[in-house]
C-alpha cells in the first residue's frame, strides 16, 4: 500500500509540482506526518522532491522531472486496454490519439505484464451504445468541445420535438457527456442547469464571450443533479398495483425508476379487502406503488395483461379500463364480418 501511495504522491506532482501537504494528506487518507514520511521516501530514493513547511508550505517537484509507467500494477495494466467503442473517441477526434497513447503505454509496460495487457485488449470490448440507434448528430461535435475547452459561451439553435422550428439559446457550458452512447451538452441557461441533446443541435457558434457559469459547480455534479431528474420525474399519480411474480422482474426492468420506495401493506391507498386476498396472502403477488406524470400514463401497464392489476386510485382503474374498453371495440367484430 505505501509503494502504491508514493507512486500516486509522484504522478500527482509531476502533474501540479507543488501540492500543499494537507491536500495530499486528504487525498491519501493518511496524515500529514504521513505525508512527510512519504517525501523522504521519495527523496532517499532519488527523487527530487521536498517539503516545505509553514502556512504557505507544501511538497514540491523539481520542474521537468518525469517517471515511467513501470509502477503499475498487472490489474491496472489490464484496465488501461478495456476499452469502449472507439466512436466518442472518434467523435472528439481523438480516435487516432487514442490509439498512438495506448501504443505508447503498451511500449512503457514492464515486459511481465505486457501479454495479459494485450489479452485484455483483443478479448474485450465495452460497446455502450444501444442496438439500432440511428441518431447522427447534425452538428459538427468539435465546435461544441472548442466552446467547452475555451470557457467560452455557445450560441444554438436548438430543435425541441414536436416544435415546428428551432429555438435559439445563449448557454453557459460546463461540458460533454455520452450516456449510452448519446452525446449531451451539459451548460447553464439564464444561471439554470439545462440537458441538450446533441443530435437535435442544428447550429452552434463559439462567441468571444467567457462563460459565466457558477465557479462553485463542476460537471459531474450538474450532470448527476439533471440525470436524477430525469430519472426521476415529478410524480403527480400514485398507483397501487400487484404484480405476479412471473412480471415482477420485467416490470422493475421498465418502470423501475418509477417504483415509489414506500411500503405499501398497510398504505391508504390501498383497498383492506384487497390486501388480504388470499392471492396476495399465497406469496404469488406482490404489491409496489408507482408514480407516473398522468394517468394517462398509467396504461402502459396494459402491456403486462392480467398478471398486473392496478388496485388504486380509482382514477387509475377506470382509466385503465377505458383503456382496455377502447382495445376491445377497436379489435372487435367489424360489421359484415370483415
Amino acid at each position: 500500500m505505501k509503494a502504491d501511495r508514493l507512486l500516486s504522491i509522484l504522478l500527482l506532482l509531476q502533474t501540479r509540482g507543488r501540492i500543499p501537504a494537507a491536500e495530499l494528506a486528504e487525498r491519501m487518507e493518511v496524515s500529514i506526518r504521513t505525508i512527510y514520511r512519504d517525501v523522504e521516501a521519495l527523496s532517499a530514493a532519488g527523487v527530487p522532491v521536498w517539503s516545505e513547511r509553514g502556512r504557505h508550505g507544501g511538497v514540491n517537484l523539481i520542474q521537468g522531472y518525469r517517471t515511467d509507467v513501470t509502477g503499475l500494477t498487472a490489474e491496472e495494466a489490464r484496465a488501461l486496454f478495456v476499452l469502449l467503442a472507439p466512436d466518442a473517441h472518434d467523435a472528439l477526434g481523438l480516435g487516432t490519439a487514442l490509439g498512438s497513447a495506448l501504443r505508447k503505454v503498451m511500449a512503457a509496460l514492464p515486459s511481465v505484464h505486457r501479454p495479459a495487457a494485450e489479452r485484455t485488449f483483443e478479448r474485450i470490448l465495452v460497446d455502450p451504445t444501444h442496438w439500432m440507434r440511428g441518431e447522427p448528430a447534425t452538428v459538427d461535435l468539435a465546435e461544441l468541445q472548442r466552446a467547452v475547452f475555451a470557457d467560452r459561451r455557445l450560441r444554438l439553435a436548438y430543435g425541441h420535438s414536436g416544435a415546428d422550428g428551432p429555438s435559439e439559446y445563449t448557454v453557459d457550458p460546463y461540458g460533454l457527456v455520452n450516456k449510452a452512447g448519446v452525446w449531451y451538452l451539459i451548460a447553464d441557461l439564464a444561471a439554470e442547469p439545462r440537458l441538450f441533446r446533441v443530435c437535435r443541435v442544428l447550429a452552434a457558434e463559439t462567441l468571444e464571450e467567457p462563460v459565466r457559469r457558477r465557479p462553485e459547480l463542476a460537471l459531474a455534479e450538474v450532470w448527476s443533479a439533471l440525470r436524477e431528474q430525469v430519472e426521476r420525474p415529478a410524480i403527480e399519480v400514485r398507483v397501487a398495483v400487484r404484480v405476479h411474480r412471473r412480471r415482477l422482474e420485467q416490470l422493475q426492468q421498465i418502470h423501475g425508476a418509477q417504483v415509489v420506495p414506500t411500503q405499501l401493506i398497510g398504505s391508504a391507498l390501498l383497498d383492506p379487502e384487497l390486501i388480504g386476498s388470499p392471492a396476495t396472502a399465497d406469496g404469488e403477488w406482490t404489491e409496489l406503488e408507482l408514480g407516473f406524470r398522468t394517468l394517462a400514463e398509467a396504461r402502459s401497464l396494459l402491456a403486462f395483461g392480467s398478471e398486473v392489476e392496478v388496485l388504486a386510485p380509482p382514477e387509475a382503474r377506470a382509466e385503465l379500463a377505458r383503456a382496455a374498453a377502447e382495445i376491445a371495440e377497436l379489435y372487435g367484430p367489424r360489421p359484415g364480418g370483415m
